[in-house]
């Protein structure tokens, strides 16, 4: 079962919809975010699956692992389309699980 899950607004002025076991996300950037876990991990060998995208737009917004420690974990959520590379880029709807 999740240990923990998120769903949040990224763009502008962060704010959990809903959420399992996480407390707080800290942004610290364009795309980038860290989730913070009320009760931590036991250790840093779980996965994490997600989803983002920003309104209705039809390129998605990959959120990516970057760092997992046994209270967080650090994601970024690129922009992907056909003609770009993947850059940062805020999403307004992200959502994030943790599985232990």
């Amino acid at each position: 079962s999740a240990k923990a899950w998120v769903n949040f607004n990224g763009l502008g002025t962060l704010a959990i919809r809903e959420s399992f076991n996480v407390n707080s996300i800290t942004d610290n950037g364009t795309g980038d975010y860290t989730i913070n876990f009320t009760n931590a991990m036991s250790d840093e060998n779980f996965s994490m699956v997600g989803s983002g995208n920003y309104g209705n737009e039809v390129n998605w917004r990959v959120p990516v692992p970057r760092v997992y420690t046994t209270s967080s974990i650090r994601i970024n959520t690129l922009y992907a389309d056909a003609s770009t590379h993947p850059t940062p880029y805020d999403g307004v709807l992200i959502n994030i699980v943790v599985f232990r």
